[in-house]
């Protein structure tokens, strides 16, 4: 059975695998303890009952106002766990936790414009595109910024669509 649990410091050295699929980000060691130490909340493994891990997604709670929101900076399942709905069940849980816990008013997520497949799988789970961000992933590829609305978002006005793409340095970070 399927175990979901809080990451730990001790899976920065078990989760390389999970992290070998190329449209998988990878970041530096400080880049995944910061998310840690800040976010914990956010941050979880799926573990398979010998202790290998599955999956993970990572992310924040960040904005201000209505933009006050769960990001999903990354979600992964390894190649031999996928199509068991473990994505799924990852993206479940950092979503009640930001519309439980944090009162967000939505999640979002960035997603190359060439992964059909993870496009897809979001919008199955009610994600919608909100907008196009143009050179987004190494200034060579677009992403997508796609949104979610939480329970708080009671006229769902966090999920309208841009009509224009944007630039990176168009985005608002915190």
């Amino acid at each position: 059975m399927t175990t979901m649990r809080r990451f730990c410091c001790n899976d920065l050295l078990r989760f390389t695998s999970v992290n070998l699929d190329h449209l998988t980000e990878t970041f530096n060691m400080s880049f995944y303890m910061t998310y840690l130490a800040r976010w914990p909340d956010y941050f979880h493994v799926a573990e398979a009952p010998g202790g290998r891990i599955m999956g993970y997604i990572m992310g924040k709670v960040e904005g201000q106002g209505e933009s006050w929101h769960g990001h999903v900076t990354a979600v992964t399942v390894a190649p031999e766990y996928r199509r068991q709905q473990l994505a799924k069940k990852l993206m479940n849980l950092l979503e009640d936790i930001s519309d439980k816990i944090d009162k967000a008013y939505f999640v979002d997520l960035f997603v190359r414009a060439s992964n059909s497949p993870a496009i897809k799988m979001y919008g199955k789970l009610g994600y919608v595109i909100y907008r196009r961000v143009l050179r987004y992933y190494s200034g060579e590829e677009d992403g997508l910024d796609m949104r979610k609305a939480l329970s708080r978002d009671v006229e769902k006005k966090s999920i309208i669509p841009l009509k224009r793409p944007v630039t990176p340095d168009e985005l608002e970070y915190d």
